[in-house]
């Protein structure tokens, strides 16, 4: 991942609203969860949930599958691993126990 990737990833977290999307779609997983789901589950109206998903998007966190008038939104894993590989790039600067998880990610 490239620095401006990064940046436009964090930009889309950095929102309250839309990190409360990414953190429901990580919890749905492969699943996912269709507009109408995420709207009612954060009480988000409908236009201002889609600027959101449009900018999770945009970031590469999130991806989404049409099937008729249906939306399904799930998280994008690769975006959300790139991003975390550019976070923790040298983090642990050759101790690796240091950048451990203390918790199971998937």
């Amino acid at each position: 991942m490239k620095p401006n990737e990064a940046v436009t990833a964090l930009s889309a977290l950095a929102q309250p609203t839309r990190l409360d999307i990414f953190r429901l779609l990580v919890r749905h997983g492969e699943r996912g969860l269709c507009a109408g789901d995420i709207s009612q589950q954060l009480e988000t109206p409908k236009p201002t949930l889609s600027f959101h998903l449009k900018e999770l998007s945009h970031a590469g966190l999130i991806e989404s599958d049409r099937v008729g008038r249906s939306i399904t939104y799930r998280l994008r894993i690769s975006g959300m691993r790139d991003l975390m590989a550019f976070l923790s790039d040298d983090c642990c600067q050759g101790r690796p126990e240091l950048c451990t998880p203390t918790q199971a990610c998937c």
